[in-house]
């Protein structure tokens, strides 16, 4: 239609063609700014979001670098090959499937997600811990069995983020939570790797292949400390019933 018919309309311009390709770009990254300020303060300003971002931290700190180093370190300990490193990662990709279809909606009626999050975060700790003092070449295989518990932190830790932020709020808060998280992914490997060579080497200060787990197991059990300390029943949603939704009584 563009081709045999003629624009008889002339769009207006907007205010922001006019402005300057300096000016729109600091414009674009004033707004940019404003949105990450807000979602911050959403986050800071309740107890239990800002509990749920500390401890999410402390365990991607932990967890991350615990997976981003522990094929290496199986190898290098226990002489481990490809085919004893899938079945390790076929005990943790089932026992996650089958901890999240069966066993999480069935426990967190029962007991809540606030006692999930703490039982899982108990579990990575000893997860870490188990993998840092492994003595022998079957620890590694019953270890990856607490995988089943372990996937449970993240449905629980924000099943307790979208209680406690509003319904306009929900996107602000996950997403500056997930910020939080990336960043500790990102620096979890940078401290873990180096850590690991070293006490796999010959220069190590004492002998534990695994001290590199054990700091990780600590960073975790600080993230414990943090979802203790969450109260789930506070919450910022909004108690009064919107109007909308609300049933109009029938007139005498």
């Amino acid at each position: 239609m563009a081709i045999y018919l003629s624009e008889t309309v002339t769009p207006a311009p907007k205010a922001d063609q006019r402005l300057p390709f300096f000016k729109a770009a600091y414009k674009i990254i004033q707004e940019q700014y404003n949105s990450m300020r807000y979602a911050a303060n959403v986050v800071t300003s309740s107890p239990t979001l800002k509990c749920i971002s500390l401890a999410l931290f402390c365990y991607e700190l932990g967890m991350s670098g615990v997976n981003s180093t522990l094929l290496y370190y199986l190898k290098a300990a226990f002489g481990f090959d490809k085919n004893q490193f899938s079945e390790i990662l076929m005990v943790v990709g089932v026992g996650s499937i089958i901890s999240q279809l069966l066993v999480l909606p069935i426990i967190t009626p029962l007991v809540g997600e606030h006692v999930v999050l703490c039982a899982a975060c108990i579990s990575s700790a000893v997860y870490a811990l188990l993998y840092g003092l492994a003595w022998a070449p079957w620890v590694p295989y019953f270890t990856a069995s607490l995988g089943v518990v372990n996937v449970l932190v993240k449905p629980s830790s924000f099943a307790l983020i979208s209680k406690a932020a509003s319904s306009t709020d929900q996107g602000k808060a996950q997403g500056f939570i997930l910020a939080v998280q990336s960043i500790a992914i990102l620096l979890s490997p940078l401290a873990m790797t180096p850590l690991t060579n070293l006490f796999l080497s010959k220069n190590a200060p004492f002998d534990c292949k695994g001290f590199s787990f054990v700091c990780a197991s600590f960073a975790v059990a600080i993230s414990l400390c943090f979802a203790s300390m969450l109260k789930p029943n506070t919450s910022n949603q909004p108690s009064e019933v919107d109007a909308e939704n609300a049933e109009a009584p029938f007139l005498s």
